[in-house]
């Protein structure tokens, strides 16, 4: 039995005892608690379809509500198209292997596909080294140059190092002046901490996670897979 025909069984029986005055008495509350209780004593299983049905509205509830504050926040690292009509997000670690992985689809969606925008969330989680380039990640943000200096630490070969991360800035053309003020910016801190916080929130543990429209991917996905979900978001926005 579906829950809406659980709710309207369940109404009917009680309707069927209640007297006709809007107010019940003591002994009428009970009386209703007690057909309530027999009808779920006699339908066990419906007590528990209840309680799941329960159990996935709240889930979906607390997801809406994450996806929500992702899509306000206005620190991601952009690239694409910012007036695109579809978004993706990404959390990500310049440390991460898969993340560099990921990243060579995501550069194919948005070469092949001029209304995406892909927003990146810092969520250093690998190493120190990994605290550092988000916060130059950031700060690189802030000069408008973030799809440079990510492109450039995202295909660049070996470990990360203040060095690596120094020189990443200097090849994606940053006022360094600004660019170290930044970087001490703590500010920063308060952006990685939001994103460590949503990701929790998602129940992401790891990198990359992609977001595209309301579907949660743990993990790195090809070009072809994230095409096709740009292309249902795009098709369920034409609905």
């Amino acid at each position: 039995m579906s829950l809406r025909l659980f709710i309207v069984s369940l109404l009917s029986a009680v309707l069927f005892y209640l007297p006709a005055q809007a107010e019940l008495s003591r002994g009428e509350q009970q009386e209703v608690r007690e057909i309530i209780r027999a009808y779920l004593v006699e339908n066990p299983e419906l007590l528990r379809d209840v309680l799941t049905d329960l159990a996935m509205r709240e889930e979906e509830e607390a997801l809406n509500a994450a996806l929500e504050i992702a899509r306000q926040d206005e620190a991601d690292g952009l690239m694409g198209n910012p007036d695109g009509d579809v978004t993706i997000y990404e959390f990500s670690d310049y440390n991460c292997g898969y993340c560099k992985r990921v990243f060579t689809a995501l550069r194919e969606v948005l070469d092949d596909d001029p209304m995406v925008e892909l927003r990146v969330k810092e969520f250093p989680i690998l190493a120190e080294s990994s605290v550092i380039a988000a916060r130059a990640g950031l700060a690189a943000q802030r000069q408008g140059k973030f799809a440079d200096f990510h492109t450039i630490m995202m295909t660049a070969v070996g470990g990360i190092t203040p060095d690596s991360i120094t020189a990443a800035a200097e090849d994606a053309g940053l006022d360094m002046k600004q660019f170290n003020q930044d970087m001490n910016d703590p500010a920063m801190n308060e952006v990685l901490g939001t994103n460590s916080a949503l990701a929790r929130q998602l129940d992401l543990s790891g990198t990359p996670a992609l977001i595209i429209g309301n579907v949660v991917i743990p993990g790195a996905i090809s070009a072809e897979q994230i095409k096709e979900l740009v292309a249902s978001v795009r098709a369920e926005q034409n609905s």
